[in-house]
């Protein structure tokens, strides 16, 4: 990744570390960033996080928190004033009071939680404030799969992104884009209107492969889905052309779509490096491989395919005290499977032990590089309890659960107020069976739940969002800054 870095950019990420290391020699900072594909969970895991640790939750595995030395943690202003404010009063509001899940990530957010602790170590604590200052930044997942183009000529990339339409699954989509392509004469004279309905073209086939379960990843531009401000821009008004050898005559079609893919990589893909995503000290990548599992193999493999692509965009390995005071490296990643609480518990092994399959690639690249690494099946908010039912005198590990208004289970449709006992099926238990084609989908039905009604003690207190593992990834994600 730092050949895609200039020397410019180098030099800015080094002032902005340099001022973040100043700012925190009394009260240490640590950036995490928190991404994943579409529907992985980021809002919640963030809004589940916080309000356990604000409200004290359980989390046993946390060990500064079991052991007594967490003293508190509260929400603090955020660094950089001109980041979105991550709205976790929303959030939790929406979790909590409405009982609906919030609403997905769309552009970068942050937020600042100080945590006061009492460190295990006599001289931590003679040398240091007692606070750690977690900076929380939200991000689409989508938008590191962009980082790569920052490498690449419009003609590669055009080359790239023509050949992955023929792939299976996604030539249903590319169909009316495709036509409009063979159609282009990339050496005319431009012409705006040719331009934004090819471009128009070519986002509707991104934004059809985004709404197919089949097809978890996502082609870049990541930013085409989600313009923000720069909606209707010539940044964003360019698409791919089937080029010719040699070069595109001033004034062209195949000319002005590479100025504006040379803009899209200046104006959004490499600010988005330098001001945020190089500034990074600890990484979760939420991983929605339930609904990949349950559209079967091809999907499989295009999520496989994806997470190669997003940990190969990461800034990875460790710094030593001097160089860490004007370098950031990401030293500690989390692979995190969400919505284990659409399985039992005897499957949660199995969805890790297929998790760790689908990194597996990337995750060796990682440890080369000097970095952590590890997976978890985890669930930010527990929607579903556990129970067992017996059926026809046999005994069958279910989870129960509020499916959410509308939602059809077995040709019933339900109005959110009524629980459900729930048989998801079982996980294989060898990981490589996933990929296998001709095997269908791996057998287990998935149901949306609403999030959970919670117990208030006798004294009227509301008690923090149920989870399963939250504990476990915040021990690996700073659980050391805390000892």
């Amino acid at each position: 990744m730092t050949r895609l870095v200039s020397l410019g950019d180098e030099a800015l990420i080094a002032i902005d570390t340099i001022a973040d290391r100043a700012s925190g020699l009394f009260a240490p900072n640590v950036r995490l960033g928190v991404t994943g594909l579409s529907r992985a969970g980021k809002t919640v895991f963030i809004a589940a996080l916080v309000h356990n640790l604000v409200h004290g939750g359980r989390l046993p595995v946390f060990k500064a928190y079991a052991s007594g030395r967490l003293a508190g943690a509260q929400l603090a202003p955020q660094p950089d004033d001109d980041v979105p404010r991550f709205d976790y009063e929303r959030h939790v509001r929406a979790l909590v009071e409405e009982r609906v899940w919030p609403d997905s990530t769309r552009q970068i957010s942050e937020l600042r939680l100080t945590v006061r602790y009492e460190s295990a170590s006599f001289i931590t604590r003679t040398l240091t404030s007692g606070r750690l200052n977690i900076d929380i930044v939200d991000y689409p997942g989508e938008w590191l799969l962009d980082l790569p183009l920052l490498d690449k000529s419009y003609a590669e990339w055009s080359r790239e992104a023509l050949a992955a339409a023929e792939i299976p699954g996604h030539r249903v989509h590319a169909g009316a884009w495709l036509e409009h392509v063979a159609k282009a004469d990339p050496m005319a004279p431009a012409d705006e209107a040719d331009v934004r309905e090819l471009a128009e073209h070519f986002t509707d086939y991104l934004r059809r492969c985004r709404a197919d379960d089949r097809l978890l990843s996502t082609q870049p531009p990541g930013r085409f889905l989600m313009p923000g401000d720069l909606d209707s821009s010539p940044a964003l008004t360019f698409a791919p052309l089937a080029l010719a050898d040699g070069e595109a005559p001033k004034g062209s079609l195949a000319a002005m779509m590479a100025r504006r893919y040379e803009s899209y990589k200046s104006v959004v893909v490499r600010p988005f490096f330098r001001d945020h995503f190089a500034r990074l000290d600890r990484q979760i990548v939420l991983v929605d491989a339930l609904t990949a599992l349950n559209a079967g193999p091809t999907a499989v493999a295009d999520l496989e395919t994806a997470l190669a692509n997003i940990l190969g965009s990461f800034r990875l390995g460790r710094t030593n005290w001097l160089t860490g005071l004007v370098s950031r490296r990401i030293d500690r990643i989390l692979f995190a499977a969400t919505k284990a609480d659409q399985l039992h518990h005897g499957d949660h092994d199995r969805l890790e032990a297929i998790l760790a399959r689908l990194v597996a690639r990337a995750a060796e690249r990682a440890k080369f590089a000097g970095a952590r690494v590890d997976v978890l099946a985890l669930a930010s908010v527990r929607a579903t309890r556990e129970a067992t039912v017996t059926k026809a005198g046999e005994s069958l590990p279910t989870i129960i659960g509020t499916p959410m208004p509308g939602e059809t289970v077995d040709g019933q449709v339900f109005d959110g107020e009524k629980e459900i006992a729930w048989f998801p099926g079982d996980l294989p238990d060898d990981p490589e069976s996933v990929f296998e084609h001709g095997t269908g989908n791996v057998g287990v039905r998935f149901a949306r739940f609403r999030p959970p009604k919670l117990v208030r003690t006798a004294e009227g207190l509301t008690l923090s969002l149920p989870h399963i593992r939250l504990d476990r990834a915040l021990e690996f994600l700073f659980g050391d800054r805390l000892a």
